[in-house]
């Protein structure tokens, strides 16, 4: 009994010496930083995720590493990525999301792409302490989010600033006599769509045009022809599709395959992308959307430049930038942070201002001011038009050339 009661204090004494000893160690130092992030790779969104968001993340990874990590302190620690395809369910993404904080443990997430991702992801961040810089959502309740997640930060704005801008220059043309009050509308059955939508029709309420055709479709909709027969019928001056990247595309085909001429087309999400470019040739020349750029930027040539040689295509001219830009302020808060604690960084992006391919910005209203909301394919670049005090703003064309029979989509 006291052979087993000495046996026993020897073991006890070895393991405090051993406890004891652990704790004079100083703790593993971080070697990384892990970035987190859940992404359309599969399903209807694949398509804008693939042109806006996916080249930007590897883009920002590839530049920073390069250039020998985040700088965190006094060290430079290179980024980890850990992603996930969310199949754009949004069910899928929360999921994920979860998962990357739960069990990947990352020090940062990165957004998904939509607005209806961002949203649905949203509540997730917030409950966790991670900073939401939604490059890719449009939406009115930005400024009601913002208060309910700090954390959160809707770098593309409200409907009704897009909703507005366009709005403004239809106005000015109805008061040259260049238009009438009819216009005809059609949006998705989404996130952006909806938010789109419903800010366009206060808007035109507002201004006493009149919706002719108002239509909605269902994500996922394959046969868009019927939708654009019957707004052609009505023969008017003003076509607007507030539309994800397929449907974008397979509206502009349908329009000019039934030769249906408006004065103003305008679409998107999908307008702004290089593809519709490549597809549609001399025939974009006139077609209007959300965003643009300030074509004359060396900051915005110097980005379009890096991101062909790394990624091996163009940028859109909208989302793309705002999307890099976030990553530019994620990048700057840590730094000026000097460490991974999120509260800190958190508190940075709230109150500090970054230098940005966009240039100079803050967020303390959550949101990028000054952004370019209506944007036109001119001469072959798609150029910010609204606010006309922007930088590089560039006129309105009007009208819309007639489509071109030899400028068939491909």
């Amino acid at each position: 009994m006291l052979t087993s009661s000495l046996k026993s204090l020897r073991l006890l004494g070895a393991a405090t010496a051993l406890s004891a000893f652990s704790l004079a160690l100083p703790a593993q130092a971080q070697d990384a930083v892990t970035i987190g992030y859940a992404i359309s790779k599969t399903g209807v969104n694949a398509g804008g995720a693939g042109i806006t968001t996916i080249p930007n993340y590897k883009l920002w990874v590839h530049e920073v590493n390069q250039a020998g990590g985040l700088k965190v302190g006094a060290k430079r620690l290179p980024i980890k990525v850990v992603e996930y395809d969310d199949r754009s369910s949004s069910e899928d993404a929360v999921r994920a999301v979860e998962r990357l904080i739960t069990q990947d443990k990352v020090d940062f997430l990165l957004p998904p792409w939509s607005t209806a991702m961002n949203l649905a992801v949203a509540p997730t961040f917030h409950r966790y302490g991670y900073p939401l810089l939604a490059g890719s959502a449009v939406t009115e309740r930005a400024p009601e989010f913002a208060k309910r997640w700090p954390n959160s930060y809707w770098l593309l704005g409200t409907g009704s600033q897009y909703a507005e801008a366009l709005v403004d220059q239809l106005a000015s043309l109805r008061k040259a006599g260049k238009i009438g009050d009819s216009i005809a509308m059609v949006s998705i059955a989404d996130g952006f769509g909806i938010e789109l939508a419903t800010a366009a029709r206060a808007a035109f309420q507002k201004t006493g045009f009149k919706l002719a055709y108002a239509k909605t479709y269902p994500v996922g909709t394959q046969d868009l022809a019927p939708i654009v027969n019957e707004a052609k019928k009505l023969n008017p001056d003003v076509f607007i599709a507030f539309s994800y990247p397929p449907d974008t595309m397979a509206i502009t085909d349908q329009a000019r395959v039934l030769g249906f001429n408006p004065k103003v087309f305008y679409t998107g999400v999908g307008t702004a992308f290089p593809l519709y470019k490549n597809r549609f040739g001399a025939n974009v020349e006139g077609v209007a959307s959300l965003g643009g750029i300030d074509a004359n930027s060396p900051a915005v040539k110097a980005y379009i430049q890096r991101h062909k040689e790394v990624t091996g295509a163009e940028p859109d001219r909208w989302a793309s930038l705002v999307t890099y830009a976030g990553l530019q302020v994620l990048q700057q808060a840590i730094e000026k942070a000097g460490t991974l604690d999120r509260k800190a960084v958190s508190a940075k992006i709230a109150s500090e201002e970054f230098d940005t391919i966009l240039g100079r910005i803050n967020l303390k209203n959550h949101m990028v001011p000054n952004m370019l909301t209506l944007g036109q394919w001119q001469n072959g670049e798609f150029v910010g038009i609204e606010p006309a005090s922007h930088a590089g703003a560039a006129k309105l064309v009007f009208p819309k050339s007639a489509w071109q029979a030899g400028a068939a989509a491909r």
